[in-house]
């Protein structure tokens, strides 16, 4: 029998990278904001979809309000983010209920498929854990940061060292779990280990399925990134 499926939507963050008086999840591409087409892929995957959605404090108001605007009809409960990716996802746990499965997703990752969401909510009504990955395809190499005398910083082989790409993939949202197991791995105190849902997961313990996930399925963090994203997403 099929879990309930809830989503958790982390978009707390300020966003400095993409430069601006905005949050990079409230910047628009082709009129709509990126959190706005990152969550209607969801709905468009799982129509019944509970969602919770982490934002600043200061923007909840503003997502409110977009949604009237834009008539984005969708029940939402609205989380505030924490001091950090780790503590937003707690906050947003609490209002989770157990025996659900739970996606975590990048409020800034819009570019993922219908199809990929219903793949990996297959996939995690038989596994408590659900993560994707995709090989890494750049040359990697193993290096150094030095100081010389005149104060400058460069990057210098390190000897004998070599990545073996062959080995390396990374890690993808959503990452979709059995609520209540990913809830006791948030109990842990925080470490600056945790870098995503999985790492919190492995911590306690879970042992973690690792299917593919896609190529385009990118983060939009920079400049460069809302450019490839307004092309990915034209071409779609």
């Amino acid at each position: 029998m099929e879990k309930e499926r809830h989503l958790i939507l982390v978009a707390g963050g300020s966003g400095t990278r993409m430069g601006g008086n905005m949050p990079k999840q409230f910047m628009e591409i082709g009129g709509k904001a990126i959190l706005h087409h990152t969550l209607e892929r969801f709905i468009d995957a799982v129509p019944d979809i509970r969602v919770t959605v982490v934002l600043p404090d200061a923007w909840k108001q503003e997502w409110m309000d977009y949604c009237y605007r834009k008539n984005l009809i969708c029940s939402q409960k609205l989380v505030s983010g924490g001091i950090t990716r780790f503590h937003s996802v707690k906050n947003a746990l609490g209002r989770v209920p157990d025996g659900v499965l739970v996606a975590v997703h990048d409020g800034v990752r819009p570019l993922l498929s219908t199809d990929m969401i219903r793949r990996l909510f297959s996939e995690a009504d038989m596994h408590p854990a659900v993560v994707p990955v995709v090989p890494v395809v750049d040359t990697l190499k193993v290096l150094d940061k030095r100081t010389d005398r005149d104060g400058q910083t460069e990057l210098v082989p390190v000897p004998g060292e070599k990545a073996d790409r062959s080995r390396l993939f990374a890690a993808q949202t959503p990452q979709i779990f059995w609520s209540e197991i990913l809830k006791k791995a948030y109990s842990q105190p925080y470490s600056t280990a945790f870098t995503d849902d999985a790492s919190v997961a492995e911590s306690s313990g879970v042992e973690i399925k690792y299917p593919e996930g896609e190529r385009y399925n990118i983060k939009i963090t920079t400049p460069e990134d809302m450019t490839a994203a307004e092309a990915l997403l034209k071409i779609r």
